[in-house]
Formats: structure tokens, sequence, C-alpha cells
């Protein structure tokens, strides 16, 4: 098991990704976005707890005025915790309009 502590400035995102043993973000500061492939865009702001399912495709990271600072929990699996894929692009990471809380 390994985690972090992440701080994403406004705007800043992930890639997309996916964790073989699934991921814990608890978010401490500020207000993000978290997506998986093929669903909404999600608010997250303190004290949310989000957890991702194993081998789901999603991203994580600020929304576009606040920075967001999260734990990250996640385990390895065969060594490997993470499988980076893409970055988001602008139109992944959504207007206002397409985020849902």
């Amino acid at each position: 098991m390994s985690g972090g502590v992440v701080t994403f400035e406004p705007g800043a995102r992930s890639a997309w990704h996916m964790h073989p043993l699934g991921q814990i973000l608890i978010v401490t500061a500020g207000v993000g976005r978290v997506q998986a492939w093929g669903g909404p865009i999600q608010e997250i702001r303190v004290g949310d707890v989000v957890r991702i399912p194993p081998d789901v495709k999603h991203w994580h990271g600020a929304s576009p005025t606040t920075a967001m600072t999260h734990i990250a929990i996640q385990e390895a699996l065969n060594g490997k915790a993470v499988e980076w894929m893409e970055k988001v692009s602008d139109e992944q990471y959504g207007s206002p309009a397409q985020v849902s809380r």
C-alpha cells in the first residue's frame, strides 16, 4: 500500500489512469473534480472520500478556479500500482455546467 498528499493548482488535473486494486482519495483542502470513464464529472470538496474501484479508468484534479489537495491511497498488484494513459483534454475536463455534486 502506498499513499501521498497531492495538491493540484486551479485547472490542473491528472492524466487518465487505472489502479489494479483501486484507489481512495480523501479531499483535505479546496474543490476538485473526479470522473470515471463514461461517467459524469463529479465535484469533490473537503471531507469527501472517493473510492475508485479496481481497473476503472479515471482522472482527478482541481476545479478551474480553486486548488485542491487530497490524500491518495492505492495498493500495488505484482509491483504495479498505476497504469498511466492519455492526457485529459480541455473538453473532457468540462465546463461548470457539466459538473454535478
